[in-house]
């Protein structure tokens, strides 16, 4: 049997379709070619926002005469919803899908098949604790999971680049039971937060033999301690590219949002960064037109923005997305226009200003 995978959506998804091709060649199957030379095609999905669900729903209405199977975030969050009206309601809205694979059962028993011999994409953890409440992700891959220190440094070995994923890397380790490394408390809100691992792994992965550029994504502003800031600060193999989400630069929209810092305390910690580790840049998300977010509020954001200098944003238009805290709690009230009014805004002065200037990464 020949099988064809189709990704939509991170990094995260994009490595673990690299373990799914494992999966499927560890059955004997080979990779075909193109969705038309397959027998099997594989669909991981994304649920971060809408238009990422109706791409999936236009590419299966489109296949004909091939086994489909679903699996990602749409099975991870149908599996998830107990009542299993969901799953039952994707059945039914998607007849022709044969298989629906949730990803887990693929886990981390298959080592990756890698088209790029150079860079690996390494997951280090899988979920999310933290809840944002426009954030489907806790839903779709369930409560925040670290895979063990000593495969992630295995699976580092023998490249180049390498990328360490999770949806907040600085938690790493927070849930692992580990005597010998002593964990580093994050100070947040005059409080010790959570015990992570994440600056010790970085280190040991910083001293693979061959390993030249160390990268890391997703970072959450209010896990990200000195610790490692001094960390980066001391291996010039870590990248000098820092992406750290925003999401908001107003006070009263980051706590609808339950982001656990303000925007003071943001600059603060850019300023931090850019003290400590010479050279460094900054990349991150926005999300504008959120519920309720005022005019005035998305001013907020642009006056950050300008402050901050980012280099590169991920700019979103705000997608209601079931079972999270906003789809229950607020109104999506922003007009579509107007939330693209304020992305157009965004993209001028962030990436399309860094683009004529040669400074887009």
């Amino acid at each position: 049997m020949k099988y064809f995978i189709v990704t939509f959506g991170c990094a995260a998804n994009q490595a673990d379709s690299e373990r799914v091709a494992a999966y499927y060649q560890s059955r004997g199957d080979t990779k075909a070619k193109s969705v038309e030379d397959t027998d099997v095609v594989i669909i991981n999905t994304c649920m971060i926002r809408e238009s990422a669900a109706h791409r999936v729903y236009g590419l299966i209405h489109n296949l004909k005469n091939k086994k489909i199977v679903l699996t990602g975030c749409m099975v991870g969050m149908a599996v998830r919803e107990k009542s299993g009206n969901m799953l039952r309601e994707l059945k039914k809205k998607l007849p022709t899908v044969d298989e629906f694979l949730p990803i887990e059962e693929v886990g981390f028993d298959y080592m990756p098949i890698r088209t790029d011999k150079m860079h690996a994409l390494v997951p280090i953890t899988n979920g999310c604790n933290n809840f944002c409440s426009y954030c489907v992700v806790p839903f779709t891959r369930g409560r925040e999971v670290s895979r063990p220190f000593e495969d992630i440094l295995r699976e580092c070995k023998g490249y180049a680049r390498v990328t360490l994923i999770g949806q907040n890397v600085n938690s790493y380790g927070s849930d692992l039971k580990n005597n010998t490394i002593k964990p580093t408390y994050v100070k947040h809100l005059g409080r010790l937060r959570i015990p992570t691992l994440f600056p010790a792994l970085l280190e040991e992965v910083c001293k693979i033999k061959g390993l030249r550029n160390i990268d890391f994504i997703s970072s959450n502003p209010w896990d990200f301690s000195d610790e490692l800031i001094d960390v980066i600060a001391r291996n010039k193999n870590i990248s000098r590219h820092i992406h750290l989400p925003v999401q908001s630069g107003d006070n009263t929209v980051l706590k609808r949002m339950n982001r656990w810092y303000t925007r003071e305390g943001y600059i603060a910690l850019v300023g931090k960064l850019r003290k400590e580790i010479s050279g460094v840049t900054i990349s991150t998300d926005i999300i504008v037109g959120f519920c309720g977010e005022t005019k005035k509020q998305f001013e907020n954001t642009v006056r950050l923005a300008k402050e901050v200098g980012f280099t590169k944003a991920y700019i979103s238009i705000y997608s209601d997305r079931p079972m999270t805290a906003a789809h229950k709690v607020y109104k999506d009230n922003v007009p579509h226009a107007e939330k693209k009014r304020r992305w157009n805004i965004l993209e001028e002065l962030i990436n399309k200003t860094n683009l004529q200037n040669g400074t887009y990464e």
